[in-house]
């Protein structure tokens, strides 16, 4: 009986026993979750892998036959903890808000979670689970800070902290690399087939570096453990994306009254979705490609273009529209100014150093970009997109420099976006002179160098890490100072810095 006040229903936490009560507009599981078998182990729960994986897979689910490619969430810090939480109480179903760019909204439950294992109360079992005869594909979304890539090298960075513990304690992991590598041994030892490592993050070649990662890991452990994992396990290269923004409060008050339940953790996200897989997975995979997904024999071309256009586009505008004061992509490109920009920026430095995509025109993905970064329905934070830059630009933007000054072409775009990067680190406000909330786990050494600049104008870049030998291009360096005297002189001026910038590239292109 509803005991709930006229015209109003008692609202209950999402969990199976309401899916049957839900409004019949709400697109819930309709198989049978009971008999899903977790042959995906995720590590790394986060709202893409909800938006992204989780999604294409809780589609595919719809059509029988599928039912042992449930999802087992794995959580390897404590800062997961509130995340095993609200998935145990919600019976790991969670709301999925789809956005159009036109208003139409789908509102979704998804269902292919089945069980998550939160690491730092029982590693063992982790391991465990990981080893498991029914585990066929682990996957992965750590974030690119994750794989401990050195951005001047390429190398692994075996200083790290956490990987020197790994190395010395290999019965009690941190890394997920460590994890698995524990699993794996585990499946050598007992005679067991191996399971595929799938990346999902934004790094090109993400299965290749993976392996790399494994192998020379479990190399410092057994030298045959190292072989018998490259000789048996395979790690395919992906391509993905899906805008997912971190859920606010907003998001979790739209659930509560259009689905009339409560959903602790919601994940709202764009419409526009895609996935191309290298087709190489030793233990079986699903049938990802019968509801969207892409599978190819080589994903390099399908990588650079997103991570050189989307990725690098993000960039542009997170650091140059959190200067001017702008919050959000959508209200940032759908500035003119910064719209032109970022155009002529995908346009003149980065088409340039794509290959040809079978399927795909160039000038239309480029005008889905805008239209993507546009959706005044996604209202995706410059905080979130600026966050961990220093473990993004070098593989988004950076990459893009080097190889156009290698070609002996200009790259004064890019070179305006590093110089605010730099200002952005030293500064932290706007032109306002408002606060710009930064996250990234080298701010203290990014602000420390970013603060010479006064001094010392290419003090920023001395950061080898980060930016190798650039300090040592001419070309690059004269560009960048006189970014950064027009940005420090005039900083409550960033647009017409970037229409300057922008207005000498043009010249340059037309030869005048």
């Amino acid at each position: 009986m509803n005991t709930a006040p006229h015209g109003q229903v008692n609202k209950g936490f999402l969990n199976s026993s309401i899916l049957a009560s839900l409004p019949s507009h709400i697109d819930v599981p309709a198989y049978d979750r009971s008999l899903l078998k977790a042959g995906i182990v995720h590590i790394g729960v986060g709202g893409f892998h909800r938006s992204h994986q989780a999604a294409y897979l809780n589609e595919l689910l719809k059509s029988p036959g599928s039912e042992h490619w449930g999802i087992c969430g794995v959580g390897l810090l404590e800062c997961n903890r509130d995340l095993r939480d609200i998935l145990v109480k919600q019976d790991y179903l969670y709301s999925l808000v789809v956005r159009h760019p036109n208003g139409k909204i789908d509102n979704k439950i998804i269902g292919s979670m089945i069980d998550f294992i939160f690491a730092p109360e029982d590693k063992q079992k982790v391991i465990d689970k990981l080893a498991h005869s029914d585990t066929k594909i682990v996957s992965l979304t750590i974030t690119e800070g994750g794989y401990h890539l050195d951005s001047e090298t390429g190398d692994f960075d075996f200083d790290n902290e956490d990987v020197r513990h790994d190395i010395q304690h290999p019965d009690d992991p941190i890394t997920a690399f460590a994890y698995i590598i524990a699993a794996l041994k585990k499946r050598m030892t007992s005679g067991m087939a191996a399971f595929t490592v799938q990346s999902c993050d934004n790094i090109q070649h993400n299965g290749a570096i993976t392996r790399k990662i494994i192998t020379i890991l479990a190399k410092r452990q057994d030298p045959v453990l190292s072989q018998w994992i490259e000789d048996n396990v395979s790690f395919p290269n992906a391509m993905v994306d899906r805008i997912t923004p971190v859920t606010s409060k907003t998001d979790i008050d739209y659930v509560e009254n259009t689905f009339q339940a409560i959903d602790l953790w919601p994940i709202t996200c764009e419409s526009f979705t895609q996935w191309v897989i290298e087709d190489d997975f030793c233990s079986g995979r699903p049938n990802w490609d019968r509801v969207g997904a892409q599978f190819v024999s080589d994903v390099t071309p399908f990588e650079k273009m997103k991570i050189r256009l989307l990725n690098a586009g993000h960039s542009v505008l997170g650091l140059l529209g959190s200067i001017y004061g702008y919050e959000t992509i959508d209200e940032t490109v759908s500035d003119a100014c910064f719209a032109q920009y970022l155009r002529a920026f995908m346009d003149l430095e980065v088409t340039p150093l794509l290959d040809e995509l079978s399927g795909i025109d160039l000038e239309d993905y480029k005008d889905t970009l805008i239209e993507r970064f546009a959706n005044p329905n996604i209202k995706d934070s410059l905080v979130r997109i600026c966050s961990e830059s220093s473990a993004k630009l070098p593989k988004f933007l950076l990459s893009s420099i080097f190889e156009n000054i290698e070609a002996g072409r200009d790259t004064s775009l890019a070179i305006l976006v590093v110089a605010a990067w730099c200002y952005y680190s030293d500064k932290g406000v706007n032109q306002a002179q408002m606060a710009i909330e930064i996250q990234d786990a080298m701010e203290t050494e990014l602000a420390a160098y970013a603060r010479k600049t006064a001094v010392d104008k290419l003090s920023f870049l001395k950061i080898r890490s980060l930016f190798a030998n650039l300090i040592e291009c001419t070309e690059f360096t004269e560009a960048y100072t006189t970014s950064i005297d027009a940005l420090y002189s005039s900083p409550s001026d960033i647009k017409n810095v970037m229409n300057s910038v922008l207005a000498s590239k043009r010249k340059l292109v037309a030869g005048v």
